[in-house]
């Protein structure tokens, strides 16, 4: 994804700099905008910055998921108890165990003291506080409730956390089947097959179509398999490269939406997400156009964003959340019922929670069953590879043995 450089000024009209990335220009300037920065110049960052930043970045620390959820349960707990939020950040910034995050604190501080209000002072750091926390905690500071929002965020990014956790079990159990059925494949024709061909060889009669067919691939890895070994690592790089592009992530991400079975896990997972995340800013405050742009970067899935993003365009237009929900072809009919429930009730964030606990509870439920969904279309698989296989290995030494008793008889 491209990275772009940007300057602008903060709500208290302070002058900011930074980095983030972006798919494009005007998605970098809506996320400035949502993260409460008017953009004044934006450019996309040059290669040689771009090393310098990575080079920088190999030596230094950063803030993990946990230090930011830590982050926001503490200063939850020390706002509750009266502490001072200045006094609250120095607690934090010398309890912290992570250099990076220290060094974030020691900077809120420094913008605390400046003047800054604490959402312009987190918006100078994009990679460590999403637009959408940024903006949950701007509608803390107009609201005055600041201690619930960081408690509304910690559980939010717990939940976050499952989820995505939940995506990762559902692709690796099928990741793991295809690279062990590759790895088998790969021993067979490399020292299994070529050890039946010798002994083929001393038969002296013309083998089966299945036998030379097997023996044909098999020499042909054998000869050749630095040259495939290069190629899959080419493929590996090259995949990672086409990832990397704005269209490559898109293709890819509707790409894992079809896998069989964990495909609609994955789906299911990133819909809680959405739901979770709509429920929390609408149920904070945040208008519904901001809240959408806000959620469509955090599903992590390009495919499930841009539909997001046309559901936030069709109701900037004025059309209802219910009608650009159908219109997004992603939700199922009993989604879409809640929806229209929810819009006519005025009760929107309660069923959107509904819906996120119905998609985590689906999710919990498909994973458990994981393993028996994909058991058949694995037997299936093996049975297939053992019985090629078994005859071409097995259909000489057949025919041979019909020979030999031909001549006894």
């Amino acid at each position: 994804m491209p990275s772009y450089t940007y300057r602008g000024r903060d709500g208290g009209g302070q002058e900011v700099r930074g980095k983030l990335d972006a798919p494009s220009r005007d998605d970098a300037a809506r996320s400035l905008m949502g993260m409460g920065v008017t953009p004044l110049e934006i450019a996309e960052a040059t290669a040689a910055a771009g090393f310098e930043i990575r080079l920088q970045g190999l030596f230094e620390e950063k803030p993990k998921h946990e230090d930011i959820l830590l982050f926001f349960r503490q200063l939850h707990s020390l706002l509750k108890a009266g502490v001072p939020i200045m006094r609250a950040l120095t607690g934090l910034q010398e309890s912290a165990i992570n250099p990076g995050m220290k060094k974030v604190l020691q900077d809120l501080r420094e913008s605390l003291d400046s003047g800054r209000e604490l959402s312009a002072a987190m918006a100078r750091h994009p990679k460590v506080f999403t637009a959408f926390s940024i903006n949950m905690v701007r509608v803390g500071e107009m609201t005055g409730m600041l201690e619930e929002i960081f408690l509304r965020l910690f559980h939010h990014m717990e939940f976050e956390r499952f989820m995505r956790d939940q995506v990762k079990s559902a692709l690796r159990y099928p990741s793991f089947v295809i690279a062990a059925m590759a790895v088998a494949l790969v021993v067979i024709n490399i020292w299994v097959i070529p050890a039946f061909a010798k002994v083929f060889a001393g038969f002296g009669s013309e083998l089966p179509l299945m036998t030379r067919v097997l023996i044909g691939f098999s020499d042909f890895m054998v000869a050749n398999w630095a040259y495939l070994l290069l190629a899959l690592v080419g493929a590996v790089f090259g995949f990672r490269s086409w990832v990397g592009t704005r269209r490559g992530r898109y293709d890819w991400d509707r790409i894992k939406l079809k896998i069989p079975i964990a495909g609609k896990i994955v789906l299911k997972a990133t819909l809680a997400r959405f739901a979770r995340s709509f429920a929390l800013a609408s149920r904070s405050g945040v208008p519904v156009i901001q809240a959408l742009s806000n959620v469509a970067q955090t599903v992590d899935n390009a495919f499930v964003a841009d539909r997001i993003e046309r559901m936030r365009d069709g109701v900037e237009r004025g059309e209802s959340v219910l009608r650009t929900s159908i219109a997004a072809g992603i939700f199922t009919p009993v989604v879409i019922q809640m929806i229209a429930v929810g819009e006519e009730a005025g009760s929107l964030d309660d069923m959107l929670q509904e819906i996120a606990d119905m998609y985590q509870r689906e999710v919990e439920y498909e994973l458990k069953t994981l393993s028996q969904q994909i058991e058949p279309i694995l037997i299936v698989f093996l049975g297939i590879m053992v019985l090629i296989l078994a005859l071409g290995i097995f259909l000489p030494m057949w025919d041979l043995g019909s020979a030999v008793k031909g001549r006894q008889g």
